[in-house]
């Protein structure tokens, strides 16, 4: 289908798809992101509807299925046929419920079985050995005179990479941080995340000395009024976006000699995650650093938990063998 026709198809789908949406930024406080998730499955499911001659108005039972069917045949993953299956049952389940259709045909229908990977993380000598690669390029680029603009760069890759690992940040809550950030005497930082809810982040001191040492050359070489962002940008969001810094972060790996397959800023958080986990971290606690509002999502880290209760039995039982 051309991009005009799939654009036709969705623009003709009834105003419920924007009902549904609209109910998820105002009631569940759902971020751009999200909201941007849910409207392409929407969309692609609308797109498959138009093909049938049907809509969301329409759609049975056996439309539902259809399109699973051919979810499955373009090779999706199992993640990705859950994520849109899950957002055509809040669809149908907000139309029903708001009576604008007398059934839900999505009841019924079981998702694709799928297990839980566990998360990629690094060893702790691997961060060691990339926070030190960061430290480094900035201290060169210090002694490098005339060149503001790169130094600069480098101390904010430091910032960011010191951040990410004391506070297990999203990188949409790290690259959305105020600039009072770091100007705070504190030992923690106010974080805004998920669902726009608050809670408070531990961040050890040299995490706060990088960004300080950030925030000072910025200061020092701003050529505007200072910006709200403690990493600003020239783009429309007004501050440095996710992409780019895990472009940065993988050319750091490169120069650090690991492999940049192995890092993203999400891989980063899960370090931070299960090192805490591995030194004898609560699983509750981190939870709660980590913003999970479910127990079940901090799950994922037991492995290491798992690991952690071998060892103390093995090396604190009466009984274990020497």
């Amino acid at each position: 289908m051309s991009a005009k026709a799939k654009k036709s198809a969705a623009s003709n789908a009834p105003g419920q798809r924007g009902l549904f949406l609209d109910m998820l930024a105002t009631e569940r406080n759902a971020s751009k992101n999200t909201l941007d998730a849910y409207a392409r499955d929407l969309d692609d499911y609308a797109e498959f509807l138009a093909g049938k001659k049907s809509d969301f108005s329409r759609a049975d039972t056996q439309a539902i299925r259809d399109y699973l069917s051919a979810l499955k045949r373009r090779e999706l993953a199992a993640a990705s046929v859950a994520r849109k299956l899950s957002a055509i049952r809040q669809l149908h389940r907000f139309l029903y419920t708001e009576g604008l259709r007398g059934d839900d045909p999505s009841a019924v229908l079981e998702g694709p079985r799928r297990g839980r990977p566990l998360p990629k993380i690094m060893t702790v000598a691997e961060v060691s050995k990339l926070l030190a690669a960061a430290h480094d390029a900035a201290a060169e680029t210090g002694e490098t005179k005339g060149d503001a603009a790169r130094r600069l760069r480098a101390l904010r890759l430091a910032a960011l990479l010191e951040l990410l690992y004391a506070s297990g940040l999203r990188i949409s809550e790290l690259i959305a941080l105020p600039a009072s950030a770091a100007r705070t005497k504190s030992d923690a930082i106010i974080v805004r995340g998920k669902g726009n809810k608050e809670r408070l982040v531990p961040i050890g001191d040299a995490a706060k000395r990088a960004m300080k040492a950030y925030l000072d050359v910025s200061l020092e070489n701003a050529k505007a009024p200072p910006s709200r962002w403690l990493f600003p940008s020239f783009g429309t969001s007004g501050h440095v976006t996710r992409q780019h810094v895990a472009r940065e972060l993988k050319a750091l790996a490169a120069s650090a000699g690991i492999s940049p397959a192995k890092i993203s800023p999400h891989v980063l958080r899960h370090a931070f995650a299960s090192h805490l986990l591995a030194n004898g971290a609560d699983l509750r606690v981190v939870q709660a650093l980590l913003g999970h509002a479910d127990i079940s999502t901090t799950q994922i880290y037991t492995h290491v938990l798992d690991e952690r209760l071998k060892n103390m039995v093995r090396d604190l039982h009466p009984l274990s063998e020497k």
